[in-house]
């Protein structure tokens, strides 16, 4: 019996002649013994165990990633809460991105987007704005990645990145926040800074560069120009004296060339030599605009007139020569 039931568990064998010779070729793998059985199956687990470690290994390469596709750019639209200036798609740092996605055949770094509600094969960008502008002008398919997020977690989440690859200006960041609390995404700026995981004094700095006065951001060639360093100054020569700081805003903007960011604001800051006094603005017919500056410490006036017909130049010109004759 004993004897049989070896047999059973193919560890004694029958006699010869009761075996087929595919019969026989399978048995030369099988163990002769039961401590034979027992070595090939340690040796079998042993090899399982280190091959799935090698391939354990070979996943980590892949360890966080998150599948993606390729995606017309013509059916993904920009986010509500986009927070890039349009001068960010047509300057210098723009071109050379744009360049660099021709040169790969597509940007390598993917992009963010989330199904539109109720619109079948459109998206919505979560982040990527540029590199998204940059495919739809060269007119390859755009690689991203899907993740349907609520509007509180994409502007987070779209925050969290731009302020990862510290490509963003303070004035888009804080245009970004304004438009965030005035429409309600968050009860407070305290909360917001709290939930985007920012320090409240830097989300003030941002605010106060996004709310500045119109004239006073127009006064700069590009608000991108605009500096954290930069708050306190203009904010407090506001608060001080409006009508200069506005004057002296709206004389910049006539001048050509335009000046430097810098000095444009040591001028709006009254760093440079003029007072609230020194500035007095011109108003003439059909638009014709100006302003007469009074610089003290070098005893010299200024002259800006803008829209003036350049037919009556040498009318302005015997008009000064007169009052100093």
């Amino acid at each position: 019996m004993g004897k049989n039931l070896l047999a059973k568990a193919g560890l004694v064998l029958g006699p010869r002649s009761a075996i087929t010779p595919t019969a026989a070729i399978k048995e030369e793998g099988r163990p002769k013994t039961a401590i034979g059985g027992m070595a090939q199956f340690t040796e079998r687990q042993s090899l399982a165990i280190k091959e799935a470690a090698q391939l354990k290994e070979q996943l980590k390469e892949f360890d966080g990633s998150r599948p993606t596709r390729r995606i017309d750019p013509t059916s993904i639209v920009r986010s509500k809460w986009a927070n890039r200036h349009e001068l960010s798609f047509t300057d210098t740092d723009f071109q050379n991105l744009k360049a660099d996605i021709q040169a790969s055949g597509g940007n390598v770094q993917p992009i963010k987007v989330r199904h539109l509600i109720g619109e079948s094969g459109r998206y919505e960008i979560v982040f990527g704005h540029r590199r998204h502008q940059a495919c739809l002008e060269l007119g390859v398919d755009v690689l991203a990645f899907i993740d349907d997020l609520d509007e509180k977690n994409l502007f987070i989440e779209m925050d969290r990145e731009n302020r990862q690859r510290k490509d963003l200006r303070p004035y888009e960041m804080g245009a970004m926040y304004a438009k965030a609390l005035d429409e309600g995404l968050f009860p407070s700026a305290r909360k917001l800074a709290e939930e985007v995981g920012i320090d409240h004094s830097q989300l003030s700095k941002s605010l106060a560069l996004a709310r500045l006065p119109v004239d006073v951001l127009n006064a700069f060639t590009s608000p991108l120009d605009l500096q954290y360093r930069w708050v306190a100054s203009l904010v407090g020569a506001i608060q001080k004296d409006p009508d200069f700081v506005l004057a002296a805003a709206n004389a910049i903007q006539s001048e050509s060339p335009r000046p430097a960011a810098a000095a444009v604001f040591k001028r709006l800051c009254g760093t440079v030599p003029h007072t609230a006094k020194d500035i007095e603005v011109l108003e003439g017919k059909g638009g014709q605009t100006g302003t007469l500056t009074f610089d003290k410490k070098n005893g010299s006036v200024r002259i800006d007139l803008a829209n003036i017909d350049p037919k009556r130049f040498a009318v302005v010109k015997a008009a000064i020569e007169k009052l100093i004759g």
